[in-house]
Protein backbone atom coordinates (compact mmCIF):
# COMPACT_ATOMS: atom_id res chain seq x y z
CA UNK A 1 0.00 0.00 0.00
CA UNK A 2 3.01 2.24 -0.25
CA UNK A 3 6.61 2.43 0.91
CA UNK A 4 8.09 2.84 4.35
CA UNK A 5 10.57 5.57 5.13
CA UNK A 6 12.70 6.35 8.15
CA UNK A 7 14.86 9.43 8.34
CA UNK A 8 16.22 9.25 11.85
CA UNK A 9 18.93 11.68 12.95
CA UNK A 10 22.10 10.22 14.40
CA UNK A 11 21.66 12.10 17.68
CA UNK A 12 19.31 10.29 20.06
CA UNK A 13 17.45 13.46 20.98
CA UNK A 14 14.45 15.32 19.64
CA UNK A 15 12.33 17.98 21.27
CA UNK A 16 8.91 16.55 20.56
CA UNK A 17 7.31 13.36 19.28
CA UNK A 18 3.89 12.74 17.81
CA UNK A 19 3.75 8.99 18.24
CA UNK A 20 1.58 5.93 17.71
CA UNK A 21 0.15 7.23 14.45
CA UNK A 22 -0.95 5.60 11.24
CA UNK A 23 1.01 8.20 9.31
CA UNK A 24 0.61 8.58 5.54
CA UNK A 25 2.26 11.11 3.25
CA UNK A 26 4.03 11.25 -0.12
CA UNK A 27 7.65 11.70 -1.04
CA UNK A 28 8.99 14.04 -3.71
CA UNK A 29 8.56 11.30 -6.33
CA UNK A 30 4.85 10.94 -5.58
CA UNK A 31 5.18 7.62 -3.75
CA UNK A 32 3.11 6.88 -0.67
CA UNK A 33 5.14 6.90 2.54
CA UNK A 34 3.94 5.30 5.80
CA UNK A 35 5.28 5.98 9.28
CA UNK A 36 4.31 5.64 12.95
CA UNK A 37 6.05 8.60 14.56
CA UNK A 38 6.82 12.22 13.76
CA UNK A 39 9.82 13.93 15.38
CA UNK A 40 9.70 17.72 15.68
CA UNK A 41 12.21 20.47 16.37
CA UNK A 42 11.58 23.29 18.87
CA UNK A 43 10.40 25.58 16.07
CA UNK A 44 7.81 23.09 14.81
CA UNK A 45 9.70 21.55 11.90
CA UNK A 46 9.89 17.89 10.96
CA UNK A 47 13.22 16.27 11.89
CA UNK A 48 12.30 12.64 11.14
CA UNK A 49 9.61 10.19 10.15
CA UNK A 50 9.84 7.01 12.24
CA UNK A 51 8.83 3.44 11.46
CA UNK A 52 7.42 1.15 14.13
CA UNK A 53 10.79 -0.55 14.73
CA UNK A 54 12.73 2.70 15.04
CA UNK A 55 13.88 3.56 18.56
CA UNK A 56 12.25 6.63 20.08
CA UNK A 57 14.43 9.27 21.74
CA UNK A 58 14.69 8.95 25.52
CA UNK A 59 14.60 12.67 26.18
CA UNK A 60 11.70 14.76 24.88
CA UNK A 61 10.11 18.08 25.69
CA UNK A 62 6.70 16.53 25.04
CA UNK A 63 5.08 13.50 23.49
CA UNK A 64 1.59 13.15 22.01
CA UNK A 65 0.09 9.66 21.75
CA UNK A 66 -2.37 9.57 18.86
CA UNK A 67 -3.58 6.05 19.75
CA UNK A 68 -3.15 4.66 16.25
CA UNK A 69 -5.17 7.32 14.47
CA UNK A 70 -4.45 8.42 10.89
CA UNK A 71 -2.09 11.39 10.44
CA UNK A 72 -1.79 13.19 7.09
CA UNK A 73 -0.08 16.38 5.91
CA UNK A 74 -2.40 19.37 5.98
CA UNK A 75 -4.02 20.26 2.68
CA UNK A 76 -3.01 23.33 0.71
CA UNK A 77 -5.80 24.98 -1.24
CA UNK A 78 -4.08 26.41 -4.30
CA UNK A 79 -6.85 28.87 -5.14
CA UNK A 80 -9.22 30.56 -2.71
CA UNK A 81 -10.42 33.90 -1.41
CA UNK A 82 -9.87 33.98 2.34
CA UNK A 83 -11.74 37.11 3.43
CA UNK A 84 -14.58 36.40 0.99
CA UNK A 85 -15.03 33.02 2.68
CA UNK A 86 -15.39 34.71 6.05
CA UNK A 87 -17.75 37.40 4.81
CA UNK A 88 -19.89 34.77 3.09
CA UNK A 89 -20.18 32.92 6.41
CA UNK A 90 -21.22 36.14 8.17
CA UNK A 91 -23.66 37.40 5.54
CA UNK A 92 -26.69 36.11 3.67
CA UNK A 93 -25.67 32.82 2.07
CA UNK A 94 -27.77 31.51 -0.82
CA UNK A 95 -25.38 28.74 -1.88
CA UNK A 96 -27.75 25.97 -0.79
CA UNK A 97 -30.90 27.48 -2.30
CA UNK A 98 -32.45 25.24 -4.98
CA UNK A 99 -34.97 27.63 -6.52
CA UNK A 100 -35.66 31.31 -6.94
CA UNK A 101 -38.61 31.04 -4.54
CA UNK A 102 -36.40 29.43 -1.89
CA UNK A 103 -33.80 32.17 -2.34
CA UNK A 104 -36.46 34.88 -2.07
CA UNK A 105 -37.70 33.35 1.18
CA UNK A 106 -34.16 33.34 2.61
CA UNK A 107 -33.58 36.94 1.55
CA UNK A 108 -36.88 38.00 3.10
CA UNK A 109 -36.12 36.18 6.36
CA UNK A 110 -32.59 37.55 6.58
CA UNK A 111 -33.79 41.13 6.07
CA UNK A 112 -36.44 40.69 8.76
CA UNK A 113 -33.86 39.29 11.18
CA UNK A 114 -31.43 42.15 10.50
CA UNK A 115 -33.49 45.35 10.55
CA UNK A 116 -30.43 47.45 11.49
CA UNK A 117 -28.54 46.66 8.29
CA UNK A 118 -28.72 49.53 5.81
CA UNK A 119 -27.76 47.22 2.94
CA UNK A 120 -28.57 43.54 2.62
CA UNK A 121 -25.38 41.90 1.37
CA UNK A 122 -24.50 38.30 0.61
CA UNK A 123 -24.15 35.88 -2.25
CA UNK A 124 -23.93 32.32 -3.45
CA UNK A 125 -26.88 32.34 -5.85
CA UNK A 126 -26.74 30.28 -9.02
CA UNK A 127 -29.51 30.48 -11.59
CA UNK A 128 -28.30 27.18 -13.09
CA UNK A 129 -28.94 25.39 -9.81
CA UNK A 130 -32.36 27.01 -9.67
CA UNK A 131 -33.07 25.74 -13.22
CA UNK A 132 -34.38 29.22 -13.93
CA UNK A 133 -33.34 29.36 -17.57
CA UNK A 134 -32.46 33.05 -17.21
CA UNK A 135 -30.76 35.50 -14.87
CA UNK A 136 -32.85 36.74 -11.91
CA UNK A 137 -34.13 40.33 -12.14
CA UNK A 138 -34.64 43.43 -10.03
CA UNK A 139 -38.33 42.57 -9.89
CA UNK A 140 -37.50 39.14 -8.47
CA UNK A 141 -35.42 40.79 -5.77
CA UNK A 142 -37.88 43.60 -5.09
CA UNK A 143 -40.48 40.92 -4.39
CA UNK A 144 -38.33 39.80 -1.45
CA UNK A 145 -37.00 43.16 -0.16
CA UNK A 146 -37.85 46.58 -1.51
CA UNK A 147 -37.29 48.92 1.47
CA UNK A 148 -33.46 48.70 1.46
CA UNK A 149 -30.74 48.18 -1.12
CA UNK A 150 -29.90 44.52 -1.73
CA UNK A 151 -26.69 43.43 -3.49
CA UNK A 152 -25.88 39.74 -3.86
CA UNK A 153 -22.92 38.15 -5.65
CA UNK A 154 -23.28 35.08 -7.83
CA UNK A 155 -21.65 31.88 -6.59
CA UNK A 156 -18.61 32.43 -8.82
CA UNK A 157 -18.19 36.10 -7.89
CA UNK A 158 -18.34 37.10 -11.56
CA UNK A 159 -21.83 38.61 -11.45
CA UNK A 160 -23.99 40.39 -8.86
CA UNK A 161 -27.72 40.96 -8.50
CA UNK A 162 -29.30 44.14 -7.21
CA UNK A 163 -32.77 45.36 -6.39
CA UNK A 164 -34.29 48.66 -7.53
CA UNK A 165 -33.03 50.54 -4.47
CA UNK A 166 -29.46 49.34 -5.01
CA UNK A 167 -29.52 50.48 -8.63
CA UNK A 168 -31.06 53.80 -7.61
CA UNK A 169 -28.33 54.36 -4.99
CA UNK A 170 -25.73 53.70 -7.68
CA UNK A 171 -27.40 55.95 -10.22
CA UNK A 172 -27.71 53.14 -12.76
CA UNK A 173 -30.36 53.77 -15.43
CA UNK A 174 -31.26 52.63 -18.93
CA UNK A 175 -28.69 55.12 -20.20
CA UNK A 176 -25.82 53.54 -18.22
CA UNK A 177 -23.32 51.94 -20.59
CA UNK A 178 -21.67 48.59 -19.91
CA UNK A 179 -17.97 49.13 -19.13
CA UNK A 180 -15.14 47.37 -20.91
CA UNK A 181 -14.82 43.83 -19.58
CA UNK A 182 -18.34 43.86 -18.17
CA UNK A 183 -22.00 43.56 -19.12
CA UNK A 184 -25.24 44.95 -17.75
CA UNK A 185 -28.01 42.43 -18.32
CA UNK A 186 -31.00 44.22 -19.86
CA UNK A 187 -34.72 43.54 -19.53
CA UNK A 188 -36.26 41.63 -22.39
CA UNK A 189 -34.39 41.40 -25.65
CA UNK A 190 -33.71 45.11 -25.95
CA UNK A 191 -30.03 45.96 -25.73
CA UNK A 192 -30.96 49.51 -24.82
CA UNK A 193 -33.60 48.48 -22.31
CA UNK A 194 -33.66 49.04 -18.57
CA UNK A 195 -31.07 47.28 -16.41
CA UNK A 196 -32.34 43.82 -15.56
CA UNK A 197 -30.65 43.64 -12.16
CA UNK A 198 -27.61 41.46 -12.92
CA UNK A 199 -24.18 42.98 -13.54
CA UNK A 200 -21.46 40.77 -15.00
CA UNK A 201 -17.73 41.07 -14.24
CA UNK A 202 -16.45 44.66 -14.50
CA UNK A 203 -20.01 46.02 -14.55
CA UNK A 204 -20.38 45.00 -10.90
CA UNK A 205 -18.28 48.00 -9.90
CA UNK A 206 -21.09 50.33 -11.06
CA UNK A 207 -23.01 49.33 -7.93
CA UNK A 208 -20.19 47.99 -5.73
CA UNK A 209 -18.62 51.45 -5.50
CA UNK A 210 -21.57 52.73 -3.41
CA UNK A 211 -21.77 49.72 -1.09
CA UNK A 212 -20.48 50.67 2.40
CA UNK A 213 -17.07 49.00 2.88
CA UNK A 214 -16.58 46.76 5.92
CA UNK A 215 -14.81 48.18 8.95
CA UNK A 216 -11.39 46.80 9.99
CA UNK A 217 -12.95 45.01 12.96
CA UNK A 218 -15.46 43.39 10.59
CA UNK A 219 -12.62 42.25 8.37
CA UNK A 220 -10.89 40.75 11.40
CA UNK A 221 -14.07 38.89 12.33
CA UNK A 222 -14.39 37.60 8.77
CA UNK A 223 -10.83 36.29 8.87
CA UNK A 224 -11.46 34.46 12.13
CA UNK A 225 -14.50 32.80 10.55
CA UNK A 226 -12.57 31.85 7.42
CA UNK A 227 -9.65 30.48 9.41
CA UNK A 228 -11.97 28.31 11.49
CA UNK A 229 -13.65 26.89 8.38
CA UNK A 230 -10.33 26.13 6.69
CA UNK A 231 -8.73 24.46 9.70
CA UNK A 232 -11.88 22.42 10.32
CA UNK A 233 -11.66 21.15 6.73
CA UNK A 234 -8.03 20.12 7.14
CA UNK A 235 -6.66 23.05 5.11
CA UNK A 236 -3.52 24.42 6.75
CA UNK A 237 -2.44 26.77 3.93
CA UNK A 238 -4.22 28.63 1.15
CA UNK A 239 -3.26 30.73 -1.84
CA UNK A 240 -5.30 33.93 -1.47
CA UNK A 241 -6.13 35.05 -4.99
CA UNK A 242 -6.70 38.78 -5.32
CA UNK A 243 -5.32 40.03 -1.98
CA UNK A 244 -6.19 43.71 -1.51
CA UNK A 245 -4.42 46.22 0.71
CA UNK A 246 -7.25 45.88 3.25
CA UNK A 247 -6.90 42.07 3.14
CA UNK A 248 -3.15 42.31 3.69
CA UNK A 249 -3.60 44.67 6.64
CA UNK A 250 -6.07 42.19 8.14
CA UNK A 251 -3.54 39.35 7.89
CA UNK A 252 -0.87 41.58 9.41
CA UNK A 253 -3.15 42.52 12.33
CA UNK A 254 -3.83 38.83 12.94
CA UNK A 255 -0.13 38.01 12.73
CA UNK A 256 0.83 40.83 15.08
CA UNK A 257 -1.64 39.50 17.66
CA UNK A 258 -0.39 35.93 17.30
CA UNK A 259 -3.79 34.91 15.94
CA UNK A 260 -2.67 33.77 12.48
CA UNK A 261 -2.97 29.98 12.39
CA UNK A 262 -3.62 29.09 8.74
CA UNK A 263 -0.87 29.94 6.29
CA UNK A 264 -1.70 32.53 3.62
CA UNK A 265 0.17 32.83 0.32
CA UNK A 266 -0.92 36.17 -1.11
CA UNK A 267 -1.42 37.02 -4.77
CA UNK A 268 -2.14 40.71 -4.95
CA UNK A 269 -5.12 42.27 -6.63
CA UNK A 270 -3.16 43.81 -9.50
CA UNK A 271 0.39 45.07 -9.87
CA UNK A 272 -0.16 48.32 -7.99
CA UNK A 273 -1.18 46.51 -4.79
CA UNK A 274 1.89 44.26 -5.01
CA UNK A 275 4.18 47.26 -5.31
CA UNK A 276 2.51 48.96 -2.33
CA UNK A 277 2.93 45.88 -0.18
CA UNK A 278 6.29 44.52 -1.29
CA UNK A 279 8.06 47.49 -2.83
CA UNK A 280 10.90 45.97 -4.82
CA UNK A 281 9.53 42.42 -4.91
CA UNK A 282 7.86 39.60 -3.00
CA UNK A 283 7.79 39.94 0.77
CA UNK A 284 9.75 37.60 3.03
CA UNK A 285 7.88 34.92 4.94
CA UNK A 286 6.40 36.46 8.08
CA UNK A 287 5.25 35.09 11.44
CA UNK A 288 7.03 31.76 11.16
CA UNK A 289 6.15 31.09 7.50
CA UNK A 290 2.50 32.01 8.06
CA UNK A 291 2.23 34.87 5.57
CA UNK A 292 3.88 35.99 2.35
CA UNK A 293 2.89 37.98 -0.69
CA UNK A 294 4.56 36.17 -3.56
CA UNK A 295 2.64 37.07 -6.69
CA UNK A 296 0.19 39.15 -8.68
CA UNK A 297 -3.28 38.02 -9.73
CA UNK A 298 -4.63 39.19 -13.09
CA UNK A 299 -7.86 38.42 -14.96
CA UNK A 300 -8.04 37.51 -18.64
CA UNK A 301 -11.80 36.84 -18.68
CA UNK A 302 -14.90 36.08 -16.62
CA UNK A 303 -16.75 32.87 -15.74
CA UNK A 304 -18.63 30.27 -17.74
CA UNK A 305 -21.83 30.42 -15.69
CA UNK A 306 -22.38 34.11 -16.42
CA UNK A 307 -21.14 33.70 -20.02
CA UNK A 308 -18.22 35.97 -19.27
CA UNK A 309 -15.59 33.35 -20.13
CA UNK A 310 -13.90 34.36 -23.40
CA UNK A 311 -14.41 31.72 -26.08
CA UNK A 312 -12.95 31.28 -29.55
CA UNK A 313 -16.40 30.45 -30.90
CA UNK A 314 -19.84 31.67 -29.70
CA UNK A 315 -21.66 30.05 -26.81
CA UNK A 316 -23.80 27.11 -27.89
CA UNK A 317 -26.73 28.45 -25.82
CA UNK A 318 -26.18 32.14 -26.71
CA UNK A 319 -25.00 32.25 -30.34
CA UNK A 320 -24.42 36.01 -30.32
CA UNK A 321 -22.00 35.94 -27.39
CA UNK A 322 -18.35 34.89 -27.01
CA UNK A 323 -17.78 36.33 -23.54
CA UNK A 324 -15.24 39.06 -22.96
CA UNK A 325 -11.49 39.45 -22.79
CA UNK A 326 -10.63 41.81 -19.94
CA UNK A 327 -7.41 43.09 -21.52
CA UNK A 328 -5.88 43.48 -24.93
CA UNK A 329 -2.81 41.38 -25.65
CA UNK A 330 -0.60 44.43 -25.10
CA UNK A 331 -2.26 45.31 -21.78
CA UNK A 332 -1.90 41.78 -20.44
CA UNK A 333 1.74 41.56 -21.53
CA UNK A 334 2.56 44.96 -20.04
CA UNK A 335 1.10 44.03 -16.65
CA UNK A 336 2.79 40.64 -16.63
CA UNK A 337 6.08 42.27 -17.54
CA UNK A 338 5.73 44.94 -14.85
CA UNK A 339 5.19 42.22 -12.25
CA UNK A 340 7.90 39.90 -13.53
CA UNK A 341 10.59 42.57 -13.70
CA UNK A 342 10.47 42.85 -9.90
CA UNK A 343 10.39 39.11 -9.36
CA UNK A 344 6.69 38.70 -8.68
CA UNK A 345 5.09 35.42 -9.68
CA UNK A 346 2.24 35.97 -12.15
CA UNK A 347 -1.11 34.16 -11.83
CA UNK A 348 -3.72 34.85 -14.51
CA UNK A 349 -7.37 33.81 -14.33
CA UNK A 350 -8.34 32.23 -17.66
CA UNK A 351 -11.45 30.09 -18.10
CA UNK A 352 -12.46 30.24 -21.76
CA UNK A 353 -10.34 28.76 -24.56
CA UNK A 354 -9.66 32.19 -26.09
CA UNK A 355 -8.48 33.56 -22.73
CA UNK A 356 -6.27 30.53 -22.10
CA UNK A 357 -4.68 30.96 -25.53
CA UNK A 358 -4.08 34.64 -24.84
CA UNK A 359 -2.34 33.87 -21.54
CA UNK A 360 -0.23 31.08 -23.05
CA UNK A 361 0.83 33.46 -25.83
CA UNK A 362 1.82 36.04 -23.22
CA UNK A 363 3.79 33.49 -21.17
CA UNK A 364 5.75 32.43 -24.26
CA UNK A 365 6.61 36.07 -24.93
CA UNK A 366 7.51 36.81 -21.28
CA UNK A 367 9.76 33.73 -21.11
CA UNK A 368 12.02 35.24 -23.77
CA UNK A 369 12.92 38.06 -21.37
CA UNK A 370 12.32 36.73 -17.88
CA UNK A 371 14.44 33.66 -17.33
CA UNK A 372 14.86 31.41 -14.34
CA UNK A 373 12.26 29.77 -12.11
CA UNK A 374 9.15 31.86 -12.79
CA UNK A 375 6.35 29.30 -12.31
CA UNK A 376 3.81 31.18 -14.45
CA UNK A 377 0.33 30.22 -13.20
CA UNK A 378 -2.88 29.87 -15.19
CA UNK A 379 -5.80 29.92 -12.78
CA UNK A 380 -8.72 27.60 -13.68
CA UNK A 381 -7.71 26.63 -17.26
CA UNK A 382 -11.21 25.17 -17.52
CA UNK A 383 -11.92 25.23 -21.25
CA UNK A 384 -8.80 24.80 -23.38
CA UNK A 385 -8.53 24.22 -27.11
CA UNK A 386 -6.96 20.73 -27.38
CA UNK A 387 -4.34 22.24 -29.68
CA UNK A 388 -3.25 24.50 -26.81
CA UNK A 389 -3.03 21.84 -24.10
CA UNK A 390 0.62 20.87 -24.83
CA UNK A 391 1.64 24.49 -24.35
CA UNK A 392 0.97 24.20 -20.60
CA UNK A 393 4.08 22.00 -20.37
CA UNK A 394 6.36 24.82 -21.52
CA UNK A 395 8.20 27.50 -19.51
CA UNK A 396 7.41 25.86 -16.16
CA UNK A 397 3.75 26.84 -16.46
CA UNK A 398 1.45 25.63 -13.68
CA UNK A 399 -2.18 24.70 -14.31
CA UNK A 400 -3.98 25.74 -11.12
CA UNK A 401 -7.29 23.89 -11.34
CA UNK A 402 -10.31 23.05 -9.17
CA UNK A 403 -11.74 19.51 -9.44
CA UNK A 404 -15.06 20.45 -7.82
CA UNK A 405 -15.76 22.90 -10.65
CA UNK A 406 -15.98 19.94 -13.01
CA UNK A 407 -18.56 18.09 -10.92
CA UNK A 408 -20.55 21.26 -10.19
CA UNK A 409 -20.44 22.71 -13.68
CA UNK A 410 -20.57 19.72 -16.03
CA UNK A 411 -24.21 20.09 -17.17
CA UNK A 412 -23.83 23.84 -17.47
CA UNK A 413 -20.58 23.37 -19.42
CA UNK A 414 -22.36 21.00 -21.80
CA UNK A 415 -25.06 23.62 -22.40
CA UNK A 416 -22.61 26.50 -22.82
CA UNK A 417 -20.18 24.67 -25.09
CA UNK A 418 -21.98 21.84 -26.85
CA UNK A 419 -20.37 18.37 -27.14
CA UNK A 420 -17.66 19.29 -29.65
CA UNK A 421 -15.74 21.54 -27.28
CA UNK A 422 -15.65 19.29 -24.20
CA UNK A 423 -12.42 17.50 -25.14
CA UNK A 424 -10.26 20.17 -23.55
CA UNK A 425 -12.55 20.81 -20.58
CA UNK A 426 -11.13 20.26 -17.08
CA UNK A 427 -8.35 18.23 -18.72
CA UNK A 428 -6.31 17.24 -15.66
CA UNK A 429 -4.91 13.93 -16.92
CA UNK A 430 -3.85 15.43 -20.25
CA UNK A 431 -2.05 18.21 -18.39
CA UNK A 432 0.01 15.63 -16.49
CA UNK A 433 0.62 13.44 -19.54
CA UNK A 434 1.96 16.48 -21.37
CA UNK A 435 4.37 17.20 -18.51
CA UNK A 436 2.51 20.16 -17.01
CA UNK A 437 2.59 20.97 -13.30
CA UNK A 438 -0.79 20.62 -11.58
CA UNK A 439 -2.02 22.37 -8.43
CA UNK A 440 -5.50 21.80 -7.02
CA UNK A 441 -7.78 24.02 -4.98
CA UNK A 442 -11.47 24.72 -4.42
CA UNK A 443 -11.94 28.40 -5.35
CA UNK A 444 -13.68 28.92 -2.01
CA UNK A 445 -16.20 30.42 -1.35
CA UNK A 446 -17.39 29.68 -4.91
CA UNK A 447 -17.23 26.08 -3.70
CA UNK A 448 -16.85 24.84 -0.13
CA UNK A 449 -13.22 24.59 1.06
CA UNK A 450 -13.59 20.81 1.16
CA UNK A 451 -10.43 19.06 -0.05
CA UNK A 452 -12.02 15.62 0.42
CA UNK A 453 -14.68 16.39 -2.19
CA UNK A 454 -12.03 17.77 -4.52
CA UNK A 455 -9.79 14.76 -4.03
CA UNK A 456 -12.62 12.29 -4.75
CA UNK A 457 -13.80 14.26 -7.79
CA UNK A 458 -10.29 14.29 -9.24
CA UNK A 459 -9.91 10.53 -9.53
CA UNK A 460 -13.57 9.69 -10.29
CA UNK A 461 -14.89 12.64 -12.37
CA UNK A 462 -18.18 11.95 -10.53
CA UNK A 463 -20.14 13.96 -7.98
CA UNK A 464 -21.15 13.01 -4.43
CA UNK A 465 -24.06 10.94 -5.80
CA UNK A 466 -21.67 9.02 -8.04
CA UNK A 467 -23.01 10.70 -11.16
CA UNK A 468 -22.47 10.29 -13.96
CA UNK A 469 -21.74 6.58 -13.64
CA UNK A 470 -18.15 5.91 -14.69
CA UNK A 471 -17.28 9.60 -14.56
CA UNK A 472 -17.72 12.59 -16.88
CA UNK A 473 -15.10 12.60 -19.64
CA UNK A 474 -13.43 9.78 -17.65
CA UNK A 475 -10.27 9.84 -19.76
CA UNK A 476 -9.31 12.96 -17.76
CA UNK A 477 -9.30 11.22 -14.37
CA UNK A 478 -6.03 11.35 -12.48
CA UNK A 479 -4.91 8.74 -9.97
CA UNK A 480 -5.68 8.98 -6.26
CA UNK A 481 -2.01 9.71 -5.59
CA UNK A 482 -1.70 12.35 -8.31
CA UNK A 483 -4.75 14.16 -6.96
CA UNK A 484 -3.41 14.09 -3.40
CA UNK A 485 -0.07 15.48 -4.56
CA UNK A 486 -1.82 18.36 -6.35
CA UNK A 487 -3.53 19.28 -3.05
CA UNK A 488 -0.26 19.10 -1.05
CA UNK A 489 3.20 19.08 -2.62
CA UNK A 490 1.95 20.41 -5.97
CA UNK A 491 0.03 23.25 -4.36
CA UNK A 492 3.06 24.16 -2.21
CA UNK A 493 5.31 24.18 -5.27
CA UNK A 494 2.83 26.40 -7.12
CA UNK A 495 3.27 29.03 -4.39
CA UNK A 496 7.09 28.80 -4.04
CA UNK A 497 6.48 27.20 -0.63
CA UNK A 498 7.82 23.67 -1.09
CA UNK A 499 10.77 24.33 1.24
CA UNK A 500 8.46 25.59 3.96
CA UNK A 501 5.59 23.06 4.03
CA UNK A 502 3.53 20.59 2.02
CA UNK A 503 4.38 16.92 2.59
CA UNK A 504 5.96 16.58 6.06
CA UNK A 505 9.39 16.23 4.47
CA UNK A 506 12.34 16.68 6.82
CA UNK A 507 12.93 20.41 7.34
CA UNK A 508 9.35 21.38 6.47
CA UNK A 509 6.88 22.78 8.96
CA UNK A 510 4.93 20.11 10.85
CA UNK A 511 1.49 20.95 9.48
CA UNK A 512 -0.70 17.87 9.81
CA UNK A 513 -4.20 16.64 10.44
CA UNK A 514 -5.64 13.72 12.40
CA UNK A 515 -8.55 12.07 10.58
CA UNK A 516 -10.96 9.19 11.15
CA UNK A 517 -9.96 6.94 8.20
CA UNK A 518 -7.13 6.01 5.89
CA UNK A 519 -7.70 7.93 2.63
CA UNK A 520 -5.72 5.42 0.60
CA UNK A 521 -8.13 2.63 1.56
CA UNK A 522 -11.40 4.59 1.43
CA UNK A 523 -13.95 4.39 -1.38
CA UNK A 524 -14.78 7.71 -3.06
CA UNK A 525 -17.93 8.13 -0.95
CA UNK A 526 -16.00 7.23 2.21
CA UNK A 527 -13.27 9.69 1.28
CA UNK A 528 -15.84 12.46 0.90
CA UNK A 529 -17.17 11.62 4.39
CA UNK A 530 -13.74 11.86 6.07
CA UNK A 531 -13.86 13.74 9.38
CA UNK A 532 -10.97 15.88 10.52
CA UNK A 533 -10.46 15.36 14.25
CA UNK A 534 -7.49 17.65 14.87
CA UNK A 535 -5.46 20.19 12.88
CA UNK A 536 -1.87 21.05 13.79
CA UNK A 537 0.29 23.84 12.37
CA UNK A 538 4.03 23.99 13.12
CA UNK A 539 3.60 21.23 15.66
CA UNK A 540 0.91 23.12 17.57
CA UNK A 541 -2.69 21.95 17.79
CA UNK A 542 -4.80 24.83 16.43
CA UNK A 543 -8.18 23.14 15.97
CA UNK A 544 -9.98 20.16 17.51
CA UNK A 545 -13.42 18.83 16.74
CA UNK A 546 -15.94 19.70 19.43
CA UNK A 547 -13.66 22.23 21.13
Amino acid sequence: MGVLLALVPTAAFADALVDNVNGVTMDKDGKVVRFTGLLLSPDGKVTALLRREDKRPAKLDWRADMKGRVLLPGFIDAHGHVLDLGFRAMALDLSDSNSLAEAQAKIRAYAAANPERKWILGGGWNQERWKLGRFPTTADLDAAVSDRPVWLSRADGHASWGNTMALREAGVTARTVSPAGGRIEKTGAQVGGAPGGVFVDAAQELVQRVVPPPLPKERDAAFVQAQRLLLASGVTAAADMGTTIDDWLTYRRMGDRGALRVRVIGYSSGVETALQVGGAGPTPWLYGDKLRMVGVKLYADGALGSRGAWLKQPYADAPGQVGAGFMTDAQLQNRMSRAAMDGWQVAVHAIGDRADAQVLDAIALMAETYKGDRRWRVEHAQIVDPADLPRFAKFGTIASMQPVHQTSDRTMAEARLGPARLTGAYAWATMLRNGSKLAFGSDFPVERPDPWAGWAAAFTRADEAGQPFGGWQPQERVTREQAWWAFTGGAAYAGFAEKQFGTLAVGQRADFIIVDRDPMLASPSELRATRVEETWVSGEKVWERGK
